[in-house]
């Protein structure tokens, strides 16, 4: 997403050369200070069951395909808090373990996604509103049923390519 207006005087910026970053960085000339992209964030998450056999999958507002459990990083929240909130909130669950996946940018939204595989604890999901419908899925399952061409596959697909035997 471009800058184009100080979010903090609405006068417009220009580009400027910053001594540091090597690059133009948006400059605002009323306040005298350089203004740098701003973006939401959100959490994703790869949940496992106790035995890690299984991933859990869900789907929601009324679409039709299985997707990861995901939200928004609140302002002054961690994003592995964020994670442990989403779950609880969304799923009723709460985690045993989490390690970090990896991070992708999505542009329709401006949401840097951060990606964590998590073991869930004992309860079954107990999902609120926001979630249509939920299932555990075996590992080959959960690969031929979420949505083809996502980011939730693409998380999925580079956690079992690349996982450790001591993570999640």
């Amino acid at each position: 997403m471009d800058m184009n207006y100080c979010m903090h005087c609405g006068a417009r910026l220009r580009m400027k050369e910053h001594e540091t970053e090597g690059c133009p960085v948006p400059f605002c000339d009323a306040c005298g200070d350089y203004r740098f992209p701003v973006f939401n964030a959100a959490a994703s998450m790869l949940v496992f069951s106790r035995d890690r056999q299984r991933i859990l999958l869900i789907r929601q507002y009324g679409r039709p395909f299985w997707i990861l459990p995901a939200g928004y990083i609140n302002k002054g929240e961690d994003a592995e808090d964020a994670a442990r909130r989403e779950l609880c909130e969304e799923l009723g669950l709460d985690i045993r373990a989490m390690c970090f996946n990896r991070s992708r940018y999505f542009p329709p939204s401006n949401t840097l996604l951060l990606n964590f595989a998590v073991i869930a604890g004992e309860s079954e999901p107990h999902p609120n509103w926001e979630v249509d419908a939920w299932r555990w899925f075996t590992i080959e399952e959960a690969k031929a049923n979420i949505k083809p061409q996502s980011y939730a596959q693409m998380f999925l697909l580079h956690y079992l390519d690349h996982r450790k035997a001591d993570t999640p």
